[in-house]
């Protein structure tokens, strides 16, 4: 029986942007998948900082953006797994509870830059197909890439979650630069210490 491909676009989504919605897209088009997961990355206990939402409100935040958006999906998977979460540790327990599926690990031409500093990332490499995209700032040299990895062809998406936040701080218009549910939610629960002006 042919397995369901399934693209993992792991991230804090802090929060999820049009940005990330429009290369997730790009990735069903043009990688091959027939899904992506939205795995959003839980807190690391050793690390807060105060402009991290916490697990639930983000995950809350990127289902309720992907709702009406087929192929799409919110996934909390690694909420259950011990942390720090490792990627390798992920990839493994999904791929025994779900059989039925291929994951393709989808992450930016950044993490790429260093993935040798990634936990076991020799045997990510030998079971698991990558999928990289651009990100600013890292060039890829695409004839030194292993067999299983490849550059996804799409532009650069100029839209950050430190620039959305930023703007909510200053009581900015960010309707353009996020899905409409994730505006509602976000003006509606005043979150990222919202300032309304006037």
């Amino acid at each position: 029986m042919k397995k369901t491909i399934t693209g993992i676009y792991g991230g804090s989504f802090n929060p999820i942007h049009n940005g990330h919605i429009s290369l997730a897209r790009r990735f069903l088009d043009a990688a091959g998948l027939d899904e992506v997961w939205f795995m959003v990355s839980p807190q690391n206990p050793l690390k807060r900082h105060d402009s991290l939402l916490d697990d639930d409100t983000r995950l809350r935040m990127v289902r309720a953006a992907l709702e009406d958006m087929p192929g799409l999906t919110a996934c909390d998977y690694e909420f259950r797994l011990p942390r720090p979460s490792y990627t390798w540790n992920t990839l493994q327990a999904m791929g025994c509870e779900y059989a039925d599926r291929e994951f393709v690990l989808l992450i930016g031409g950044d993490n790429w830059q260093h993935f040798d500093r990634w936990y076991r990332h020799d045997d990510i490499l030998r079971n698991y197909r990558i999928v990289i995209y651009p990100r600013p700032g890292s060039s890829i040299d695409t004839s030194s890439l292993p067999e299983n990895v490849s550059v996804l062809d799409t532009e650069l998406i100029d839209i950050s979650s430190t620039q959305v936040r930023g703007m909510i701080e200053r009581g900015e218009d960010i309707s353009h630069l996020v899905p409409p549910q994730t505006a509602e939610m976000i003006y509606r629960e005043g979150l990222y210490k919202l300032r309304i002006k006037g």
